[in-house]
């Protein structure tokens, strides 16, 4: 009786944003709203939220990175870097009569700016000039993918006709988020805006819907941590005697001289994907529920990944945003531009374009702070693993990509036995890999020589 409740009232929820009555029944109650609260109206108000949200930006990101910047050389920072936003956007408005290497890669511009005021900040001797420089290079990951955005509607032409409070929207999203640009661009979040009061009620029912599984997953993940863990913040040994069912957490098992026996390892492995999966899903949500709950119909960021059945599945499941920036910034780049007489050659570069190179190069410019203050010995340590990861990644994308183009047109059994066995080799290939991005001193030597182990090597 329990179970079947508990499934009527998860399906109910699951459907909230497709229920066509309660959808009738809230678009009524907010009728007078929307019709007030046009497309560009709220643009306006959520613009008019960006503007001290371009203040707290820089504020918290210095703060919990490099937190001996006096608030001062934020505060110049902030206000350095908002006006670098309002370059770029008139720039992109006039793209037409920029100098032609600007016109041709302007991408390449927008980077160089920042690698220009971290050369400066490794230049200029300390002082209030290096504080501001140093603020700013740390603060300018946050606004960096955005403006890529940006950019592209100026060389796509999308941008005319716009103004910067329809820019400000992303550029500084009063919904929160990280570097990543939760909802993209321009172009995505009005092509998914809400224009009347039924299509806003459909919106904010599904914002609410997430709010709800977020919390949902949010339990799960405590109730899951005290089972596996022994508690969400115990560092509970594998020996016997632990609370719960006394799983290591992995970033421990690879720290500690001696591994745990070969099914404690292999639960490590998949325990710590279970668990980062829900911490992403939970703070997808929020962020997409707060772009839904504003109007902006958008796609969820993690979409049911333990289902995928094969690595590109999972990759658009699992980071949805993410993936999008980097197939946008590297993918079709390359796949339009490079290897055209070479159909295998160009799927395979572009992927380790995008999975591999962009994959790495955004988690180095996401470690700015450690780029700032020189710590070449931790960048060392932080990037060499993710760049083995990197790797791993393109390639089992790569052949997911090209055993897909194999297939087309010809008929592949999906019963339910050759589903779970996809899903258990995808599964496993994603929580194998992903030793290499555990936090810790663990080099890549000894993460591998802990993989060789799960195949009973060294034991």
């Amino acid at each position: 009786m329990v179970r079947t409740r508990l499934e009527a009232w998860y399906r109910w929820l699951a459907d909230l944003h497709e229920n066509e009555a309660l959808i009738s029944w809230w678009a009524a109650r907010i009728r007078g709203f929307a019709a007030w609260a046009t497309p560009t109206r709220r643009r306006t108000i959520i613009a008019t939220g960006a503007v001290p949200a371009a203040l707290a930006y820089p504020l918290v990101t210095v703060a919990i990175g490099a937190p001996s910047i006096p608030r001062a050389a934020t505060l110049v920072a902030a206000a350095l870097l908002f006006g670098f936003v309002l370059a770029c956007h008139r720039a992109a408005h006039n793209l037409a009569r920029l100098p032609a290497w600007l016109r041709w890669r302007p991408q390449a511009a927008l980077h160089a700016c920042f690698w220009v005021v971290l050369v400066a900040v490794w230049l200029v001797p300390a002082g209030s000039t290096h504080a501001v420089l140093a603020a700013s290079a740390v603060a300018f990951p946050m606004l960096l993918w955005r403006l890529a955005y940006l950019v592209r509607s100026g060389t796509r032409g999308s941008i005319r006709g716009t103004r910067l409070r329809d820019h400000l929207v992303y550029l500084f999203p009063i919904w929160g988020g990280s570097n990543i640009p939760y909802g993209k661009g321009f172009e995505f979040l009005t092509r998914h805006e809400a224009g009347d009061a039924t299509a806003l009620a459909r919106s904010q029912l599904a914002g609410v819907k997430l709010f709800c599984l977020a919390l949902l997953w949010r339990v799960l993940r405590g109730v899951l941590g005290a089972g596996l863990y022994g508690g969400l913040d115990a560092r509970t040994p594998w020996a016997p005697g632990g609370a719960g069912l006394g799983i290591a957490r992995l970033p421990d098992v690879l720290g500690s001289p001696a591994g745990p026996p070969l099914l404690a390892a292999w639960a490590a492995i998949y325990a710590q994907l279970v668990m980062d999966l829900l911490r992403l899903a939970i703070e997808g949500h929020l962020y997409v529920g707060g772009l839904r709950l504003l109007g902006f119909h958008v796609f969820r960021n993690t979409y049911k990944p333990l289902l995928a059945e094969s690595v590109l599945e999972f990759w658009n499941r699992y980071h949805f945003y993410f993936k999008e920036l980097m197939v946008e910034m590297f993918f079709y780049p390359t796949f339009l531009r490079r290897f055209r007489r070479w159909p295998r050659g160009r799927i395979v570069a572009a992927v380790f374009a995008a999975a591999g190179l962009g994959n790495a190069y955004y988690h180095l410019v996401k470690i700015a702070h450690l780029l700032v203050q020189g710590e070449l010995a931790a960048v060392r340590t932080v990037m060499l693993p993710r760049l083995v990861y990197c790797g791993l990644l393109a390639t089992g994308i790569s052949v997911s990509m090209l055993r897909e183009r194999a297939r087309r047109g010809t008929a592949e059994s999906s019963g339910p036995a050759r589903r779970a066995v996809r899903i258990a080799l995808t599964v496993t290939f994603i929580a194998v890999i992903r030793v290499f991005l555990q936090p810790g001193d663990a080099g890549v030597g000894e993460r591998a020589w802990f993989l060789l182990g799960l195949l009973g090597v060294g034991r």
